[in-house]
């Protein structure tokens, strides 16, 4: 079960394959970013790995 790697909170196989970075990977999810701001936080977050 995918999962926000930022809050390990549980998000949907739709999600993660929206949002995922090109390894699978969630870096936001709806509890711990902001619904406008989720692609930019994960680009953000990404980078900072």
């Amino acid at each position: 079960m995918p999962a926000c790697a930022h809050c390990d909170t549980h998000v949907s196989e739709q999600f993660a394959r929206v949002f995922a970075d090109e390894g699978g990977e969630v870096h936001a999810c709806p509890t711990c970013s902001a619904n406008s701001g989720i692609a930019e936080v994960s680009r953000e977050r990404a980078q900072e790995v």
